[in-house]
C-alpha cells in the first residue's frame, strides 16, 4: 500500500474549486514533483496532505489510516507529515539551534538539552553547526533553506514536503539545494515538492505531476511530459529555461 494514497480530493474556497477530484499515490522512497501553472492548486494540494488545509471532500490515507475527519490526532500528523514552507518560516527571534529546537520541546516533549542536541546532530548533516548561534537575518537564502529542512527532519517525518524550495534562491544555491534533496533521496527519505524550476524537477524527481486548473492532468517522467501528445502540455515540460 502507498505511504499516502489521495482519493477524490475537492477543495473549494467559496464558490471557486481549487482542486478537482485528486488521486495520487507517494510510495515510501518516492521523490514526487507537482508543477503547473500559478494558482493551479499546488500548494493547496500540498497543505491538505497535513490538514493545515481542511478538504472539501475526498479522501487521504496515510500508513493505511483515514486522516480527513473526526478523531484525527492532526497534531500527531502533522509531525508524521513535516512541511519546509516557500519563505522558510524560520523565527526571527530565535538563533539557529533554537530555531530546530523549539518544535523537539513542544511537541516531542523534549528537554531543553535533549532538544539542543538532537538539533545538533540534525544540523551537522547540513553543515551548519558552526552557525548555531546566528540569526535568520544573518543567513543566505540557502543556509536559511538548510535549517528550514533540519528543523522538519528533526522531528522524523515519514514524508518531508517542500513548498517551493529554490523560488528565493539564486542558481548556485538552487544547485545546492537539488543536490542536497538527492543526498536525502538517497537516504531513503520519502518527499512530495511544488515548484516552478523545470531544472530542479529534472534533477530530483522520480515522476512529475501536471495540474491545471485544479486537476492533474499528466503523471509521468519529465522526459515523456517533454514529448506529451497534449502541445500544452508538451510546451510546459520542453522548456528548460522556465522558472
Amino acid at each position: 500500500m502507498a505511504l499516502i494514497q489521495v482519493r477524490d480530493l475537492v477543495k473549494k474556497f467559496g464558490d471557486q474549486t481549487v482542486l478537482s477530484n485528486i488521486n495520487l499515490d507517494l510510495q515510501e522512497g518516492d521523490v514526487r514533483v507537482l508543477m503547473g501553472a500559478s494558482g493551479s492548486g499546488k500548494s493547496t494540494l500540498l497543505r491538505c496532505l497535513n490538514r493545515l488545509v481542511e478538504p472539501t471532500s475526498g479522501s487521504i490515507v496515510f500508513r493505511g489510516k483515514e486522516v480527513l475527519g473526526p478523531g484525527v490526532d492532526v497534531k500527531e500528523l502533522r509531525k508524521q507529515i513535516g512541511f519546509v514552507f516557500q519563505q522558510f518560516a524560520l523565527y526571527s527571534h530565535l538563533n539557529v539551534l533554537d530555531n530546530v529546537a523549539l518544535g523537539l520541546r513542544k511537541l516531542q516533549g523534549m528537554s531543553k538539552l535533549e532538544a539542543k542536541e538532537r538539533a545538533l546532530h540534525e544540523l551537522s548533516h547540513f553543515d551548519m553547526t558552526s552557525h548555531q548561534d546566528k540569526y535568520p537575518a544573518q543567513l543566505s537564502g540557502g543556509q536559511k533553506q538548510r535549517v528550514a529542512i533540519a528543523r522538519a527532519l528533526a522531528m522524523d517525518p515519514a514524508v518531508l514536503v517542500l513548498d517551493e524550495p529554490t523560488s528565493a534562491l539564486d542558481p548556485v544555491m538552487s544547485r545546492d539545494v537539488a543536490d542536497l534533496i538527492n543526498h536525502l533521496h538517497g537516504e531513503g527519505i520519502t518527499m512530495i515538492c511544488v515548484t516552478h524550476d523545470l531544472n530542479l524537477a529534472s534533477n530530483i524527481a522520480d515522476t512529475v505531476m501536471f495540474l491545471d486548473r485544479g486537476v492533474i492532468r499528466a503523471d509521468d517522467r519529465i522526459e515523456v511530459l517533454s514529448q506529451h501528445p497534449d502541445p500544452e502540455i508538451q510546451s510546459f515540460f520542453g522548456n528548460k529555461e522556465k522558472v
